[in-house]
């Protein structure tokens, strides 16, 4: 899943998961509490998908910290927002709910702009 500008033209899918995974993202952008029913695996080194299982977990309208799912899983909170930034379906593993301790924290591996933006919205969107 990739977030584009808000004036880049709109694609159609270009095949059937493609469209259904447009179908359940409308479904979220309609009623945040929406749980996501695709099909994917968590697709990467044994750590991230460790980090990526703890993520999936957290309820719409909820945030936790890089160093919350550390201590989680033993480790440290920049390997933890390592694997966020590398997350490929944002949304249906909902990376934006993972925010810093001392504020909003990263997205898509930047600290600045649209990516910025778009978690704004996001956790605004489900209420946290």
């Amino acid at each position: 899943i990739v977030f584009l500008p808000p004036n880049a033209p709109t694609q159609a899918a270009e095949d059937d998961i493609a469209a259904e995974t447009c179908r359940q993202v409308s479904r979220y952008l309609a009623d945040p509490e929406y749980r996501f029913d695709l099909p994917f695996d968590f697709d990467g080194t044994p750590f991230r998908c460790r980090v990526w299982r703890e993520i999936h977990a957290i309820p719409a309208g909820h945030t936790l910290t890089y160093g919350e799912i550390a201590r989680r899983l033993g480790s440290s909170p920049r390997p933890v927002g390592m694997a966020c930034g590398d997350n490929r379906i944002p949304v249906v593993i909902p990376c934006h709910r993972v925010v810093s301790a001392s504020g909003l924290g990263g997205f898509m591996h930047s600290r600045d702009n649209l990516p910025l933006d778009i978690k704004r919205w996001l956790l605004r969107h489900e209420g946290a």
